[in-house]
């Protein structure tokens, strides 16, 4: 019988310790590992840039959760990005990308991978024509991000699936905002799921990471390859610190949603705002998607602030419980301004985004706190 989500998330990928019975994963600190002879590796592990108890465990838990076959940790989920990049992509190959991508994704492919010969082309993922026009001969992936980093738009990955197959690619869903917890890209046909596991699945901003999902044996390969190869690895510490975020992440993100679900409601009305953008509300033209594809619609809000530039500055200038800061998923509510923030990198190009643009990651505080902070940072 299949186990619920949060089973899976507290005991997937390790029994306890047979020695000790210890019930939970030890931090294996150790950069190499005895032998038995020559070749006669212990349960697979030689060094650790290939392999560590930990992180064995932490793969196998990221499978597990997305309900995938194969599951891949990195140092980064930049890290997860190049790898999965340099295993799919070849001089004179395409992809697609969202007209509203992760600044940090679109950097990578916009000034690193174009000087080795790859070619992208932008599409708004909301619109499944425009991403099949966008598609080439040459297009070997089509990338999205549902919902997107920062506008929340919502793109319908069955639909988008089929298009990428159909035209011999393969689909990749970053499914950072949502977490596995809300949304399964691989059930609805993603061919590999992406993480930045620093985010909702590590949920305490204390550990950078990042990760890959298939249920594609040779992609597997692929990647795994350039995991040890280039050896952009999590260490031990790290891996454990994100398994143990992974336990309550069924149950942080109900909060997450919760409190967002009330942001929302107080901000929808307030007059400094001029537009809330969020899939769960009624009128969010990617509403009908997300409730189709997600459980719920998360913890990530973004506003237009009346006013312009410098009112949206001074709105992430007055918070105090919302601290100002880059990053988003973890227990504490965030505030940041992206087009100066974590999407700097996008000015002047096809995904700029507004100037009064404002994200919210709404953490797990009491509501009535979070409300106040915004009240009066509003006022």
């Amino acid at each position: 019988m299949s186990q619920g989500f949060s089973t899976r998330a507290i005991h997937a990928g390790y029994d306890p310790d047979p020695l000790t019975g210890a019930v939970n994963v030890p931090i294996y600190a150790s950069s190499t590992f005895a032998q038995d002879g020559v070749g006669g590796m212990r349960g697979g592990f030689e060094y650790a840039r290939t392999g560590n108890p930990t992180r064995r465990a932490l793969e196998a838990n990221l499978a597990a959760l997305e309900g995938g076959v194969f599951g891949r940790a990195f140092a980064s989920g930049m890290a997860a990005t190049d790898a999965l990049l340099r295993a799919t992509l070849r001089p004179g190959d395409h992809l697609v990308i969202p007209n509203d991508a992760y600044g940090g994704t679109f950097r990578l492919i916009d000034k690193v991978f174009t000087q080795w010969g790859i070619d992208y082309s932008v599409a708004p993922i909301t619109d499944a024509d425009a991403v099949r026009a966008a598609i080439t001969d040459k297009t070997k992936l089509v990338w999205i991000e549902t919902p997107t980093n920062p506008l929340l738009n919502v793109g319908d990955i069955a639909v988008l699936a089929e298009i990428a197959h159909g035209a011999g690619a393969k689909l990749v869903v970053d499914n950072t905002f949502a977490s596995p917890y809300l949304q399964q890209p691989l059930a609805l046909g993603a061919d590999v799921v992406l993480h930045s596991t620093t985010k909702y699945l590590g949920g305490h901003s204390d550990v950078v990471g990042g990760a890959l999902i298939t249920d594609d044996e040779q992609l597997d390969t692929d990647i795994a390859f350039l995991q040890n190869g280039a050896g952009a690895v999590p260490g031990p510490f790290g891996g454990y610190l994100t398994l143990r975020g992974i336990k309550t992440l069924a149950v942080r993100m109900d909060r997450h949603s919760d409190n967002a679900e009330r942001v929302v409601e107080y901000l929808a009305g307030h007059s400094k705002i001029e537009k809330v953008l969020y899939p769960g509300l009624a009128d969010h033209p990617g509403h009908a998607v997300a409730a189709k594809q997600m459980s719920r619609y998360g913890g990530m809000v973004s506003v237009l602030v009346n006013g312009g530039l410098e009112a949206a500055q001074d709105f992430c200038a007055r918070t105090e419980v919302f601290t100002l800061a880059e990053s988003l998923g973890g227990i504490e509510s965030l505030i940041e301004h992206p087009g100066a923030m974590t999407h700097a990198s996008t000015a002047g190009s096809l995904l700029e985004v507004p100037d009064n643009l404002v994200r919210l990651s709404v953490g797990i505080e009491d509501i009535d706190d979070l409300l106040g902070d915004l009240e009066k940072a509003l006022h």
